[in-house]
Order: structure tokens, then C-alpha cells, then sequence
């Protein structure tokens, strides 16, 4: 009798294979899988329903980039909005200015010169805007501007410094160094700086610079008590008190040790006459006659 070998696990006869589709196992990796075969009985019926998928959270770490984005934005809009507020807002309406440091130009026409200001939101005045308005006043050398939340705006005025002054018909006009007209006065007697000669065109001689630095030099003790300063050339300045005594300054060099010699001899105990001349125009060898 022969024998037949035995087939493979689950392999039938012919009318087995007739009676349905086959199960081909298929291998991929170390796991078996079935092949989705039309009409096998071992799948799950076809119901016309999408396959469910399970949905798995993101990662804590996408979470929390996204919260942080959330967040800066928000910021970055709350900011935004704060900003719009403090500029345009009108309870920062610029009302009222104090205004200090001023002596040439009054405080009443310093704010008048402002008002175009007034009702501005403070953070939108610019510090040349104020410059720009309080320009036209010569004594202005500059200033310096500060907000007083919530209406008002502190100004500080650096002026130009009065040396001497001139005289024009029946106004003295007081200069500073470099010659510039800053305010004018009828009374001689309130005015303690030196008159020069030569009304007002004598800005534009030559000496008048080296006077004009000599001036610049002396300390504001001797500088109130000259009465005139008057040069025949730049190398002979001369200067004159208001008790008639004379100064020989000499060419404007050496400036800053002249004023310290001057100031010593006139600080010194009076001489016995008193002397007329202090002769400083070499500082190391000063005379008095």
C-alpha cells in the first residue's frame, strides 16, 4: 500500500478549496499578517463606516511651545495697546509748564512761548519741538526738558553769560563773549559788568575778542566790580573799577593765571597810599603803583 504523505496543516481536498478563498500567511518581520482577502470570513464585516483612529495627545514639550506662543502674544498685544493708550490718551494732555533757570528771559514769556504745547499727550513733545519754540530768544544757550506725569512739563534753561555791555542810544545792551546781543536795559546801575566803548559796533573791531576773552576769564567777583574795558590793540586790554583804580591786563594770554594774580592783589590788605595801576600783564612779576 502506499502512503501518502500528510499535506500541510488545514490543507483539504479539492472540494475544500472549492468551498472558499484561501488564507495566504504572509510574513513581514517578525509578525505575521494575513492578507485582506475579498470574502474572508476571518475579517470584520465592511459596514460602510470609516475605520475608527484612536487620536493620542500631543507631547508635553508641543504644549508647552504652544502655550509659550499663546502667551507672547497676548503680551506683545496687551503692550501694544498700553503704548497707544500713553500716547494718544487725553489725560496725559500736556496742561501746565514750570519753567527754571531763567534770568534774561522772564518765566511769563517763556511759557507763552510754549503754549502751542498745551492739550499734546506728553509722550508724543519731543525735546526740540521745545527748542525749537524757545529758540528765538537769545539768552537761550539750551535746555532741558522733563515730563511731570500726568500734565506737565518741567523746563530748565541754560542761559548765555552776560561779560559786558554796550550802549545804544539810551539802552545798554548786555553781550556775551562772543558779541551776541542778549537783553537790553535803561538803567546802567543795575547792570555790574564792564562797559565797553563803541556802542554797539564795537563787536565788530579787532579787539574786541581779546576783550571779550579776557572778560570770559575773570571770576565773577572782579567782573562785578569793573566799571569799563577798553583796548587800543589786542595786546594792551585795560581795565577799570568802579573805585577808579586800573588794570593793565596786556594781550588776552595766560588768562586764567592773571585772574588769580589779580584776585590776590586785590584781596591783599590796602596799601599805604593805596596803589591806582595793578599791573598783571606778566603774571609772574605783577606790579602796583
Amino acid at each position: 500500500m502506499s502512503r501518502r504523505k500528510p499535506g500541510p496543516p488545514g490543507a483539504g481536498s479539492q472540494s475544500d478549496a472549492a468551498s472558499g478563498p484561501a488564507r495566504v500567511p504572509r510574513v513581514t518581520s517578525s509578525k505575521v499578517s494575513m492578507l485582506d482577502i475579498p470574502g474572508d470570513p476571518w475579517l470584520p464585516p465592511d459596514d460602510g463606516m470609516p475605520n475608527s483612529v484612536v487620536a493620542f495627545p500631543k507631547p508635553p514639550r508641543k504644549r508647552r511651545r504652544r502655550n509659550l506662543i499663546l502667551a507672547i502674544i497676548a503680551l506683545v498685544l496687551l503692550m501694544g495697546g498700553l503704548l497707544a493708550y500713553l500716547i494718544f490718551s487725553p489725560a496725559l494732555a500736556l496742561r501746565s509748564v514750570e519753567v527754571s533757570g531763567n534770568t534774561l528771559v522772564t518765566t511769563e514769556e517763556a511759557t507763552a512761548a510754549l503754549d502751542p504745547l498745551l492739550g499734546t499727550p506728553l509722550p508724543q513733545i519731543a525735546d526740540g519741538q521745545v527748542e525749537q519754540l524757545l529758540g528765538g530768544f537769545a539768552p537761550i544757550d539750551s535746555v532741558t526738558v522733563s515730563a511731570v506725569p500726568p500734565s506737565g512739563l518741567s523746563i530748565t534753561i541754560t542761559e548765555r553769560v552776560p561779560v559786558a555791555i554796550l550802549q545804544s542810544n539810551d539802552q545798554f545792551v548786555l553781550i556775551d563773549a562772543d558779541g551776541r546781543q542778549l537783553a537790553s536795559v535803561r538803567d546802567r546801575e543795575v547792570v555790574q559788568l564792564p562797559l565797553i566803548d563803541g556802542g554797539t559796533d564795537a563787536v565788530n573791531s579787532e579787539v574786541f575778542s581779546a576783550i571779550a576773552e579776557v572778560l570770559e576769564a575773570l571770576p565773577e567777583s572782579i567782573l562785578n566790580r569793573l566799571g569799563h574795558a577798553s583796548a587800543e590793540s589786542v595786546d594792551s586790554v585795560e581795565l577799570s573799577l568802579t573805585n577808579e583804580q586800573t588794570i593793565f591786563w596786556g594781550s588776552a594770554e595766560e588768562n586764567e593765571a592773571k585772574a588769580l594774580v589779580l584776585e590776590a592783589l586785590l584781596s591783599a590788605p590796602p596799601a599805604d597810599p593805596p596803589a591806582e595801576v595793578f599791573d598783571v600783564s606778566t603774571p609772574s612779576s605783577p606790579v602796583t603803583r
